[in-house]
């Protein structure tokens, strides 16, 4: 017969009093406006799935995917200022 044996780390490790720590929840709210956009641009390609996409679809994809796009690249730029030292700007 074998025994059924949890793991301490394992079980705990989703336990009610872990919380996110300070610099966790920093970098979600950096994250955020690329999730937001990611999330429009799901959106608008989820319209599509069942039907031929007309002009008005194929346009609202292109947009979303241009602020997908801008929003990495803003959250790449400002990632690298600020590692960059100071004056190498």
């Amino acid at each position: 017969m074998d025994h059924i044996v949890t793991v301490q780390d394992a079980v705990t490790a989703f336990a009610d009093f872990m919380e996110p720590t300070d610099a966790e929840l920093d970098a979600i709210e950096r994250e955020m406006p690329v999730i937001l956009a990611d999330v429009d641009l799901l959106d608008a390609q989820i319209i599509t799935l069942d039907r031929t996409p007309t002009e008005l679809d194929a346009r609202r994809i292109r947009r979303a995917r241009r602020r997908a796009l801008a929003a990495r690249v803003a959250l790449i730029n400002r990632a690298a200022g600020t590692s960059l030292p100071r004056g190498a700007a």
